[in-house]
């Protein structure tokens, strides 16, 4: 699926200090240096959340909190992927200017998503930003709970599968 590139620790160090997640970020970095087109910067994101989701469920009955975190970053994927493929110009521009997506960015991005690929979009974000918050960084959601909010982000990556499939032909 990926490949594995290593990066001088200092770098890693200061990117983690900033907040940001190395690979979304090298995977951004990318896209914009080499003028990607839009479907294929939205394949980009989609395999990383495809990646993340798949590692949530092998987490997910032995530690819920990874789980959490990273059903998180899947769904944070897809809405970044369907920016990139919606082309939400004035969303881009802000994170370009500051260098990083915000929540705020994220959830307006998901927002708009839902408006062309439909109200389950949005709901899958909002159910796993509630994972990001009650079972990553509060780690009081259990197992069960954690469970419940998969199918949401699994309607995510479906829809926008099919978006970017439709696209390509």
């Amino acid at each position: 699926m990926g490949i594995t590139i290593s990066i001088p620790s200092k770098l890693y160090e200061r990117v983690v200090r900033e907040g940001l997640d190395v690979e979304s970020l090298i995977v951004d970095l990318l896209i914009d240096r080499l003028g990607i087109d839009p479907i294929e910067g939205a394949e980009a994101h989609l395999e990383l959340a495809e990646r993340f989701f798949n590692e949530g469920i092998k987490a997910v009955d032995k530690d819920p909190v990874q789980a959490s975190e990273k059903f998180y970053k899947a769904a944070e994927e897809c809405v970044k992927a369907a920016a990139i493929l919606l082309e939400f110009k004035e969303v881009f521009e802000r994170v370009r200017r500051r260098g990083r997506w915000r929540v705020v960015d994220l959830e307006e991005a998901a927002r708009l998503s839902a408006s062309k690929l439909g109200e389950d979009f949005y709901v899958g974000w909002d159910r796993a930003n509630y994972l990001h918050v009650w079972g990553f960084h509060e780690a009081s959601l259990d197992t069960n709970a954690v469970k419940a909010r998969i199918p949401h982000i699994e309607r995510m990556l479906k829809k926008l599968r099919e978006e970017v499939s439709k696209r390509r032909r």
